[in-house]
């Protein structure tokens, strides 16, 4: 079923730190009117990195988690700076993060955190052919790089240290990619 846009009378902004918080005044096409919230993304968006060591090795990094106040098992991921390209945000990141720059990169598609209240999107990209090259990078300490087997995501996705849906999605999503390309 498709249907018409809400219609939106007023949007009333409010600072929010990294994000822009707006209120939104809307009227549906039954005539109902809502006020919603929703957190706008500053910035050019981010990766999230499946860096393939070999074809059955993804490269997963270990950090700590100011959210969860833990320390966290996942992907490579960072903002997409002013000027960057998705490939050349992840190719920068997954060396300042793992230590390995990528010769092959591929952008599968763009996912959202929340899209009902949040506007953010982080592109899927897929890292191959690893070489060794560190940057400096942003990280208050040196991440731990923990390969993983693709074939294991069975057991990866149960254990409570791997709980970010973004990287969870990505591994199912690329494991589907680079089994189609063989």
């Amino acid at each position: 079923m498709s249907r018409r846009l809400p219609i939106i009378h007023q949007i009333t902004d409010e600072e929010s730190g990294p994000f822009q918080r707006q209120h939104l005044d809307l009227e549906f096409s039954n005539g109902e009117r809502r006020r919603f919230e929703r957190l706008v993304t500053r910035g050019h968006g981010a990766v999230v990195v499946v860096p393939m060591l070999d074809d059955e090795t993804v490269l997963l990094v270990r950090e700590y988690a100011a959210g969860m106040h833990r320390y966290e098992l996942g992907l490579v991921k960072g903002r997409i700076d002013a000027g960057e390209t998705p490939e050349q945000a992840a190719d920068r990141e997954l060396k300042e993060e793992a230590g390995y720059g990528a010769r092959r990169v591929d952008v599968l598609r763009a996912m959202t955190l929340a899209p009902t209240y949040m506007s953010h999107q982080s592109w899927l990209v897929v890292a191959r052919d690893l070489y060794p090259e560190r940057l400096v990078g942003d990280e208050p300490e040196e991440l731990e790089v923990v390969p993983w087997k693709l074939a294991d995501l069975d057991q990866l996705m149960l254990r409570e240290d791997f709980s970010e849906g973004r990287s969870l999605a990505a591994l199912f999503i690329a494991r589907e990619w680079l089994g189609r390309k063989e």
